[in-house]
Order: C-alpha cells, then sequence, then structure tokens
C-alpha cells in the first residue's frame, strides 16, 4: 500500500502539540490592520486550538503528525 499524503496546505497552517492538540494561528491578523483596534490586533497574537468539530478533519490531513 503507497504512502499517504499530507496535504500541504494543513502541514503549513497546523502543528501538532505534545498532548494531541492542535494548535494554529488566528485569522484576520495579515493585513488591513490601520483600521482594527489595538485591543483587536492585541488578542490576534499567539496561537489558538482549533475547535473539537475541525479535530477529526485536520487529523485526516496530516496523517502522520
Amino acid at each position: 500500500m503507497p504512502k499517504m499524503k499530507t496535504k500541504s496546505g494543513a502541514a503549513k497552517r497546523f502543528r501538532v502539540r505534545p498532548g494531541g492538540s492542535i494548535k494554529c494561528s488566528h485569522a484576520y491578523k495579515r493585513h488591513i490592520l490601520t483600521k482594527k483596534s489595538s485591543k483587536v490586533k492585541r488578542q490576534l497574537r499567539g496561537v489558538s486550538s482549533i475547535s473539537k468539530c475541525d479535530v477529526d478533519m485536520v487529523r485526516a490531513m496530516l496523517p502522520y503528525a
């Protein structure tokens, strides 16, 4: 049986933590930042975990993670 392929777009966007949860960065932080408040931009820093309903879908895209 051939090896399964990892979805390269998902590999760039998600990382699996040692505990098994999946981290991702926040959306809306790339451009058009002048009209966003400092509070919004500050809260979009860092990483977050994906929601529970998306875990199975992301794990299917990252078979070896």
